[in-house]
């Protein structure tokens, strides 16, 4: 059994809040947009979004589980054959909601509610912008620096021998050594 939310609901019971929010979710796809109350429009957006996920799918389950809902075969189908396809490629934000003036009766913070109608267009992953962002230009000739220190380490470091090119290098004399050797000998022969 589903926990029913805290706090005062549309309409005063759960029945009503749920024949509240498939009237307004009718409306919004028939219609596109909707003016209602903030808090109506807070309350039917994930309600919404829900129902157009569903509709994306297509399949004949998730048709079935919408008219659960929006009892209106008429606006089902409109949600199935052009709203949902107009929103295949975006994967969540269907709708919007704009905050308008207070209501002139009661001054109830009034807001509507829309379909986004806007191409999706995908932004570029943002730890590429994370990359490139620490590279200002005074950090770069520091960086030239220390590239030029690097570069002469590593010609110290061939010259020096590592422990195990060392003991390879006692076993078997380099060219030099063996010269050395043979001049040497060379010399005391003499």
């Amino acid at each position: 059994m589903p926990k029913p939310k805290k706090g005062a609901r549309l309409g005063g019971s759960p029945a009503h809040q749920r024949l509240i929010l498939s009237n307004l979710a009718t409306a919004l796809f028939e219609h596109g947009r909707i003016t209602t109350t903030e808090a109506k429009a807070r309350t039917l957006r994930p309600y919404a979004e829900k129902l157009i996920t569903k509709a994306k799918r297509g399949d004949l389950h998730n048709r079935r589980e919408v008219l659960k809902t929006i009892r209106d075969k008429g606006v089902v189908h409109h949600l199935f054959t052009e709203i949902a396809p107009t929103f295949a490629e975006r994967p969540g934000g269907y709708t919007r909601i704009t905050k308008i003036g207070p209501r002139k009766g009661d001054n109830a913070p009034m807001a509507v509610i829309e379909l986004v109608t806007e191409e999706y267009k995908p932004s570029a992953p943002k730890a590429k912008k994370k990359a490139e962002k620490p590279a200002p230009a005074p950090a770069a000739e520091e960086t030239a620096v220390e590239e030029t220190a690097v570069e002469e380490a590593p010609t110290e470091q061939a010259e020096e021998a590592s422990p195990e090119e060392s003991v390879v290098a006692e076993e078997q004399p380099t060219e030099d050594e063996a010269h050395a050797e043979e001049n040497e000998g060379g010399d005391e022969a003499d």
